[in-house]
């Protein structure tokens, strides 16, 4: 069964299952794959899955779809492939890929590839080295909801506002921005960098929203 990871400047916002026949990508929010960025047009492209193949088929979108960085009409996925609409990286996997998990996820910079991770959640080698961890919000609709972080990636904030990921890695959590013209800030200081560790007690605010970062 194919799967995509969808990454943003290596931070990876979404992982999805094929299931269907067919499954679309696009802007429009009836899209099966919803990617909310003015690059991608409201029905930008077509996954049709026959049998166990799966291929792809962009809709004359306006700014194209590329495949390992060359432009195609139709094209049937391998395994490993990245497609590239906007600055958008989709991976294309064929299995849940144990081995993704084990190397790539030590790796800084690959983070498309923590599948694996996101598939199984604390089954991967990076969960085993740290404890666990939980996000509090303090302020707004949602005061005093917890959200455990079950997942080797888990994305927070308001799509087409503001969005981070906070990213489980062997060494602790890691705290980034995906998207959004304001950067979130941690303890008072905006994200400068790409991203920023983590500490128990650490508060963020996101897309007008105070919560904490606890950590076992």
């Amino acid at each position: 069964m194919g799967k995509l990871v969808v990454s943003l400047d290596g931070v990876v916002i979404k992982e999805v299952q094929i299931t269907k026949d067919k499954t679309t990508l696009g802007r429009r929010p009836y899209n099966d794959i919803v990617i909310d960025n003015l690059a991608v047009s409201g029905e930008h492209a077509v996954l049709q899955m026959v049998g166990n193949d799966v291929f792809i088929e962009d809709l004359n979108s306006t700014n194209g779809t590329y495949i390992n960085g060359k432009a195609i009409k139709k094209q049937l996925l391998a395994d490993n492939d990245t497609v590239e609409i906007g600055k958008y990286k989709i991976k294309y996997l064929t299995n849940d890929g144990g081995d993704y998990e084990k190397t790539m996820i030590l790796k800084h910079g690959q983070s498309p590839s923590q599948l694996g991770g996101l598939a199984s959640g604390f089954g991967g080698l990076g969960a085993a080295a740290i404890g666990p961890a939980s996000i509090k919000v303090l302020t707004g609709a949602a005061a005093g909801r917890e959200v455990a972080l079950t997942k080797v990636v888990t994305t927070l904030g308001k799509p087409g506002v503001q969005v981070a990921s906070i990213t489980k890695r062997p060494t602790g959590y890691v705290f980034a921005h995906v998207e959004g013209a304001q950067r979130p800030s941690v303890n008072g200081i905006p994200l400068t960098g790409e991203s920023i560790a983590l500490r128990s007690g650490d508060l963020i605010e996101l897309a007008g929203t105070q919560m904490q970062f606890i950590q076992g």
